[in-house]
């Protein structure tokens, strides 16, 4: 799977003609790059183990809290706003989540 991700980034890097900037990118940013796709890589091998160890009905709604988690993390660290249509789709996801798991 990381290699399809791989092949279709690449792939939009030559569609959208930006292969020039590749340069422009710093020895910081190839770092985060590198190790967001190592992360990447891990969370799927993780997700397809607990769907093989457990209730897909179970499995899935968890994965679906990282988007509550990413908003509250952006709130805590990166100091961006919550907004009204933001803070009700974490209540709902997050309650979605537990009715689920339950």
């Amino acid at each position: 799977m990381p290699v399809v991700v791989v092949i279709l980034a690449w792939g939009m890097v030559f569609l959208t003609h930006t292969q020039s900037g590749l340069s422009d990118i710093s020895r910081k940013s190839w770092i985060f790059l590198i190790l967001s796709g190592v992360a990447t890589g891990a969370s799927w091998l993780c997700y397809y183990r607990a769907l093989q160890m457990g209730d897909a009905s179970k499995v899935v709604p968890i994965d679906k809290l990282s988007v509550v988690i990413t908003l509250v993390l952006a709130f805590v660290f990166l100091h961006e706003q919550f907004t009204a249509k933001s803070l009700a789709g974490c209540v709902l996801i997050g309650a979605g989540t537990l009715l689920m798991v339950l």
